[in-house]
């Protein structure tokens, strides 16, 4: 299936929480949480200055596998899922069933999506990084599971206590 495909799916059959993973040819995944009306809320690119925007883009253009390139700090946002920049050859899916925890009510859902919405965080691939922000909006704790040779399923308590701490 073409991604744009892909995309078309998920608006047709996704569900508000929904776990939306972009993966990358690269081995590795970008992820966010539908929110049912076309859009996704991810880690994305903050706003930043002109000269560190032309540093993002050179890095882009040295490393054109891994779309966005997040450094420092990112900025929660809540954009169309067709406009998440992600590099040729990415595929994009609903994936709920790669972590092992439950999912939670709808309201809990949206009320964490809605208190980090707009959030400025800075980037860590360890330990706050994209799944850990998509799996605490749907479940509650922030787990990571495509670090190489960490425990899957693992709460990170860190991640899970930053993002708390941001919606007091």
């Amino acid at each position: 299936m073409e991604y744009h495909q892909q995309i078309q799916y998920i608006v047709d059959n996704g569900r508000f929480g929904d776990l939306i993973e972009f993966s990358f040819p690269v081995g590795f995944s970008h992820w966010g949480v539908y929110d049912g009306e076309g859009h996704v809320t991810h880690f994305a690119v903050a706003d930043e200055a002109k000269s560190m925007k032309k540093f993002r883009d050179f890095l882009q253009k040295v490393v054109p596998l891994s779309g966005d390139i997040l450094l420092g700090v990112t900025k929660i946002r809540r954009q169309p899922i067709a406009e998440v920049n992600v590099p040729k050859g990415a595929s994009v899916m609903i994936s709920n069933n790669r972590h092992t925890y439950r999912p939670c009510q709808k309201s809990e859902i949206k009320q964490r999506q809605d208190a980090l919405l707009g959030k400025d965080l800075h980037y860590k691939l360890f330990s706050l990084n994209c799944e850990h922000f998509a799996t605490f909006v749907r479940y509650g704790v922030a787990v990571c599971n495509q670090i190489p040779a960490r425990t899957k399923n693992k709460k990170s308590k860190e991640a899970t206590q930053t993002f708390q701490r941001l919606m007091l």
